[in-house]
């Protein structure tokens, strides 16, 4: 039989340096030992795997090590810390209270209680999974909990504290252990590569960390199950194909499709990574997050939201480089109402297709790429010019008539209509003036009527005799006229000056609906700076409480109305807080307000002097 464990259990923390990812919690415990504060009940709580019990044990270990280092951190060598290791410890015991969690198992509990420590100076008892134990176990439990033996020491660990009844919670220090970062995963299973002689990339290491969700042993457990399928040389490729996660290779390819407008290729890609197995829910989140990512790596300053490695950040960043902020805003609204109408969908495939389809239109706004055929009427139609060509392209017609065009050509309605694609009425003038040259006078609406070939309304336009394919469309596309515009991918408009600056701030202060915010605003304390060809507007508040609520609630709408008010893109809103030395003191009390009047008047202070009034 082989000797090998599992990673999870072989590099379990055995000291607070070891534990990843809780300084502040092992840092706390440290200090209680030290001061010699130590309470009689914690409660550890958190996700999974995040080192709850590996804490537990460690703090267990500590205070009863006879030789500690300087920092509390157990020798490992006294006989404590020995008989620990060994599993024949007397003084630190463990429960598991999802099979103890009745009545008769609590009575035992305090039966044991009593007996004072064999070696070192407390019995703790370490009890896991606490929120298992039943309501009658809890109130068995509750008065041994409150006052046990001096050296009885509990510690609590469970992952759902909601359980817990509050009697309990109100007789434990309580500390919340946090998700474990990627970057401290990343970290910690390259040390332990190192250590067991495995090759493996930075990539693979961070889709792990990704797997596991913040916690660490998740990490150590899909980490073996990858070295059992590769070996010692672990392989990006294998290990995506191991645990069934989508290649970025594919989201890449898919948002090059997008921004070709080739919707096509997009339905291929999908099929195939259907065939390999992938769930189709799965497919769309994992391109929900890919823009996800792409707007992060877009909006400058959030690079710490992108827990990557090095090389998968340049290529978003470059892929983002070529998407507007609009575009990207655009199709994470489609991808995430995709995923929220998946399962009410009667056909789940066609929905996640017609939504790449989508995608792929986002950026005219409407699906007015797709190839389709003529109408078996000829309609000559001037206002497929803001599509295709200006307004000065020759309409081809299978019938050669010899109608006058530059008054269809003159006509202004395709330019000035909103949706110049649509434009019914004058597709319909056009096509009845050069089929039946009556009077100008005509209403072209009853023209529109008598011609059997005129388009429904909001149809999209096409040239007649010819099927547009998606090349041409996209390659015309931005010569439009009249095409919608993207949000642009660098600040437009000059750098604003701080006297239109200050003006403008007085027009927002003046502006803002809500009476409280629009005088903060009026009163705040201005300052301009320029950094990165941004001019920075930093404001001042008068406490943290203000800054907080309005970071959190309006700071981005403020800054767009500001940029709008100064026509400029290239202004940033940051807000700070005045220093409380430097506030101007406010009166309130009717003695202060007395107090100050006569500090500022000396008729004032005479005539209560001769008064002798009391002005408290």
């Amino acid at each position: 039989m082989s000797d090998y464990i599992v990673s999870a259990r072989k590099y379990r923390p055995k000291s607070f340096s070891t534990l990843l990812g809780q300084d502040n919690i092992a840092g706390t415990l440290k200090n209680s030992i030290i001061r010699g504060q130590l309470a009689h009940a914690y409660l550890f709580c958190g996700p999974r795997g995040v080192g709850k019990t590996s804490a537990a044990r460690i703090f267990a270990k500590t205070i009863n090590c006879s030789n500690p280092s300087a920092d509390m951190e157990p020798c490992g060598e006294c006989e404590s810390c020995r008989s620990f290791a060994e599993g024949r410890s007397y003084c630190i015991h463990e429960l598991d209270a999802a099979s103890n969690n009745g009545v008769e198992d609590i009575k035992a509990l305090m039966d044991q209680v009593q007996i004072p420590p064999q070696v070192g100076k407390y019995s703790v008892y370490i009890i896991d999974e606490v929120h298992m134990l039943s309501q009658s176990a809890f109130n068995a439990f509750l008065k041994t909990l409150e006052e046990p033996p001096s050296h009885a020491i509990f510690i609590l660990a469970t992952t759902e504290k909601h359980k817990i009844i509050p009697t309990i919670l109100s007789r434990c220090q309580t500390y919340d252990f946090n998700r474990i970062g990627i970057p401290d995963m990343v970290r910690n299973l390259r040390g332990i590569a190192s250590r067991e002689g495995i090759t493996i990339d930075d990539e693979s290491l961070h889709v792990i960390a990704h797997k596991a969700d913040g916690a660490m042993r998740d990490a150590l457990t899909i980490f073996d199950q990858t070295v059992a399928f590769c070996g010692n040389e672990v392989k990006y490729e294998d290990v995506i194909r191991n645990l069934g996660i989508i290649d970025y290779d594919y989201t890449f390819s898919l948002v090059d499709c997008f921004l070709a407008g080739d919707y096509g290729k997009a339905m291929l890609i999908f099929d195939e990574l259907l065939a390999k197995g992938f769930g189709a829910l799965h497919f769309m989140s994992a391109l929900s997050s890919h823009f996800r990512d792409l707007l992060v790596s877009r909006t400058g300053g959030l690079d710490s939201l992108l827990d990557l490695p090095a090389s998968l950040k340049q290529r978003y960043a470059a892929q983002a480089a070529r998407c507007s902020i609009k575009y990207l805003y655009d199709s994470l609204a489609i991808t995430t109402e995709c995923e929220a109408g998946y399962r009410a969908s009667a056909n789940p495939r066609l929905h996640i297709e017609f939504a790449l389809m989508k995608l792929a239109f986002v950026d005219s706004g409407s699906p007015a790429g797709m190839t389709m055929e003529a109408p078996a009427a000829p309609v000559a139609t001037p206002a497929t010019a803001p599509v295709a060509t200006p307004a000065t392209a020759p309409v081809v017609a299978p019938e050669p008539v010899a109608a006058p065009a530059p008054e269809s050509v003159a006509t202004p309605a395709p330019i000035a209509a909103p949706e110049p694609i649509v434009a019914p009425a004058p597709i319909s003038h056009s096509g009845q003036a050069e089929r039946d040259p009556e009077p100008s006078g005509a209403s072209s609406a009853t023209e529109g009527r008598e011609s059997p070939a005129a388009p429904e309304p909001r149809r999209p336009a096409v040239k007649t005799g010819a099927s547009l394919s998606m090349s041409s469309l996209m390659g015309t596309r931005e010569a439009a006229p009249v095409e919608v515009e993207a949000a642009p991918a660098e600040p437009v408009g000059e750098l604003p000056s701080d006297e239109l600056l200050r003006e403008k701030w007085k027009q927002l202060a003046a502006g803002t609906a809500q009476v409280r915010l629009s005088n903060a605003l009026a009163n705040a304390k201005l300052e301009f700076s320029e950094r990165e060809g941004y001019r920075i507007v930093t404001f001042s508040v008068i406490n943290e409480a203000q800054k907080k609520w309005i970071e959190d609630r309006i700071l981005r709408e403020l800054e767009a109305r500001m940029r709008a008010l100064a026509s400029s893109d290239r202004i940033r809103l940051e807000i700070a807080v005045i220093p409380e030395e430097a506030q101007e003191k406010i009166n309130y009390m009717p003695a202060e307000k007395a107090q100050d009047l006569m500090n500022r008047n000396e008729e004032v202070r005479a005539f209560v002097a001769d008064l002798g009034l009391d002005i408290k």
